[in-house]
């Protein structure tokens, strides 16, 4: 029966409805962890598993190895210390003779009175080793008495918060409550939403089962089937939708048809190209060649690492439509990145009657006038700008092609005012960036897009040498900053910058200029200092001083910009490397590199390093692949933090995980296209409970269809 049948559906009603919840934990549910619904409740998977049949005794127990479960009497309970170190402390010790010490830093007082000294307790926790004493901080806590004795053997884990846990609505509560949930459930309130023969072929667990399964396992092999098949769906039918927003936004917004290939095109191609092009740009240039003859906007992600050839990319694709008549801009972050953008491409165009004009908020007057005057009157091709160009004042006489350099540096209705620069239909838009992206999350946060990948760099390209040192070397690195002085060559220095701690971070990096100014003293070196809270036409007169070679070190935070082309600079020096994410590193060693001499990155850091930045250092000193790095980050840190990504409305997963479930992302994603290239509107009979799933629960994901 289909799920948008007359009866209304037991899953939509409020969790208060549910036997032992109530109105007031119905809010403390909602409010805590935003389940509002039965259908919330029952989507709201453990996040792992208790083999409750199995006890460590405390003798054998080895500490950093993971969480135990251990099963013994609480000996000792009190409280000690003062103010922010006053913690609860407990003694449990087993059969075994041992003891292990139990750590509380909060709800102190709470917890206190319900635990009570002389009872046997089940204790489940991470074990570390301190001051020679076994200990876990924050166990989970159990009396052995009250313990289920029809425990499954996989008890699931639910995610909790301290409200919920005094409310009794802890994992043991919650599990309560799903064993209530299902007494009421029935087969028609859990019907079929995965094509039957879909089932058959992908050897799916029923949907029924697999609910109750992922909640209730009875053995390992069950809960595996039952958490394939929750993935497999989960993605399938964010693939479906984000299919359909695209399949929906091809249908509606048309788009200006470039029919030719013509004579700038063919000219450029054949006398001005300063290089061969790599197999990758001319695969995407083909993707983009067929995009822009369709009829239809174009709105393509062209993602690439630093230095794979995007501008150049961006620049042929220009020229495709001043073949067909039409103008073309690119759209960039900051002043100096847009002029560097101008001077580049005004230099590969020379000598092709070519007109190519500069705009950013900084040009006024004369000049700016007989700028706009020459757009709308269609005497300029290519312009090139900061945000300046979408101001209403702007005007083109026939905008055909946007390009938006370093996209996600521009807010979504900033770039939406591209769309009106141009009638009856939009410009077709092009969105370049830097920053790699792994398959699996360009296909789900971007699913909905044309994804375009430079995936290979222009040959003879010198490798940048990474290395990692404490900071007990500091003096060699800079020994090493002296040696490419030396050779006329050029630095960088990159320090943190952590908006919570902004102030004592710009006095770190004055206190740290004046360490530099003593170890490269003036006039023999000069230096260069950038930060953010610099004022803009400053910042950028400091950042031309060290292009022009004005100074030989540039000391910054983070500002250094994307793209920012001195290809003199031949080393960087990234202090207190542990504070920086992984996809920021690999931006950053991007700045040097850049020219004919090899170069070299620094990683500088404190001796003492998480388990976590010794990781993203492995991978940045192993690999300058900048979509291998893209995967470590990914994994590291989750999709959330990737790109601004959990923003988009898109990445609310409950199950699937991105970096380990590419292969059946890329199935969930085949069949969805397929499904949808057989019947677009799923009116076919077989797709009946889909449709109406899809149409019920999938409706809120927006996509990036409408990026730009």
């Amino acid at each position: 029966m289909p799920e948008n049948s007359n009866k209304p559906a037991i899953l939509d009603r409020s969790v208060a409805h549910l036997k032992g919840i109530g109105p007031a934990k119905a809010n403390l549910l909602g409010e805590e962890l935003h389940i509002h619904t039965l259908n919330d409740l029952l989507h709201a998977y453990p996040f792992r598993y208790v083999d409750r049949t199995k006890f460590h005794r405390i003798i054998d127990i080895i500490p950093n190895e993971g969480s135990v479960q251990v099963k013994g009497v609480l000996k000792i309970l009190s409280v000690k210390g003062e103010g922010r170190a006053k913690r609860l402390v407990g003694r449990l010790r087993d059969e075994s003779g041992a003891a292990l010490e139990l750590v509380w830093f909060r709800g102190i007082n709470v917890l206190q009175n319900m635990f009570v000294v002389g009872e046997e307790y089940i204790c489940y926790g991470p074990v570390l080793e301190f001051n020679g004493k076994l200990s876990i901080t924050h166990p989970e806590m159990e009396l052995a008495k009250r313990a289920p004795a029809d425990s499954s053997v996989f008890e699931p884990v639910y995610s909790s918060t301290e409200k919920l846990n005094r409310r009794g609505l802890d994992h043991r509560g919650r599990r309560k409550l799903i064993r209530a949930l299902f007494d009421e459930l029935k087969a028609e309130d859990l019907p079929e939403i995965i094509p039957n023969y879909l089932m058959k072929e992908l050897r799916l667990m029923p949907r029924a089962k697999a609910l109750y399964t992922i909640h209730l396992p009875p053995n390992q092999a069950q809960l595996d089937g039952a958490r394939r098949r929750m993935k497999f769906e989960e993605l399938f039918l964010l693939q479906m939708r984000l299919l359909q927003l695209k399949v929906k936004r091809e249908g509606q917004v048309a788009g200006y048809k470039f029919e030719s290939i013509g004579t700038i095109f063919n000219k450029f191609f054949s006398t001005k190209l300063p290089f061969e092009l790599t197999g990758a740009q001319k695969r995407v240039l083909k993707e983009i060649r067929a995009d822009l003859g369709r009829g239809v906007q174009m709105n393509r992600l062209l993602q690439g690492d630093v230095g794979s050839g995007k501008t150049m990319v961006g620049l042929m694709s220009m020229l495709m439509a001043l073949d067909n008549g039409f103008q073309a801009c690119m759209m960039a972050p900051t002043e100096i990145l847009a002029y560097q953008h101008y001077e580049g491409i005004s230099e590969y165009v020379e000598g092709l009657d070519i007109n190519v004009a500069f705009l950013s908020g900084s040009i006024k007057g004369k000049a700016r006038k007989k700028i706009l005057e020459e757009l709308i009157n269609g005497e300029i091709d290519i312009l090139l700008g900061t945000h300046a160009l979408i101001e209403p004042w702007v005007e083109f006489k026939n905008l055909g092609l946007a390009i938006i350099d370093e996209q996600h540096r521009f807010g979504v209705k900033q770039r939406a005012k591209l769309w009106v620069k141009n009638k009856p239909y939009p410009p077709h838009v092009l969105l370049m960036t830097a920053t790699p992206i792994p398959r699996t999350l360009a296909m789900t946060a971007y699913g909905d897009l044309d994804v375009s990948v430079i995936d290979e760099l222009p040959p003879g390209r010198t490798p940048i040498q990474t290395v990692h040192f404490t900071e007990h070397r500091r003096q060699r690195v800079f020994g090493r900053i002296r040696e490419e002085i030396a050779k006329g060559r050029q630095a960088y220095i990159v320090y943190p910058l952590i908006e919570e701690n902004e102030k004592l971070d710009l006095l770190a990096l004055e206190e740290a200029y004046d360490e530099m100014r003593f170890k490269f003293p003036p006039p023999e070196y000069q230096i260069s200092i950038v930060h953010g809270k610099m004022k803009p036409d400053v910042k950028d007169a400091e950042m031309q001083r060290f292009k022009r070679g004005e100074t030989n070190i540039m000391m910054a935070t983070t500002v250094i910009e994307v793209g920012v082309n001195v290809p003199n600079a031949t080393i960087m020096v990234i202090v207190h490397t542990e504070r920086f994410g992984l996809s920021q590193l690999h931006q950053l060693r991007g700045r040097v590199g850049r020219g004919a001499e090899e170069s070299y990155c620094i990683l500088l850091s404190s001796v003492k390093l998480s388990r976590e930045s010794k990781e993203r250092i492995r991978t940045m000193v192993e690999t300058t692949d900048g979509f291998k790095i893209a995967e470590a980050d990914l994994r590291l840190r989750g999709p959330g933090m990737l790109d601004g990504t959990q923003q988009s409305g898109v990445l609310q997963m409950r199950i699937a995980d991105l970096a380990n479930d590419g292969r059946i992302l890329a199935v969930a994603r085949d069949r969805a296209k397929d499904i949808l290239e057989r019947d677009p509107k799923l009116e076919g009979p077989e797709f009946a409970n889909l449709k109406a799933h899809m149409d019920k629960h999938m409706l809120g994901v927006k996509g990036w269809g409408r990026i730009s």
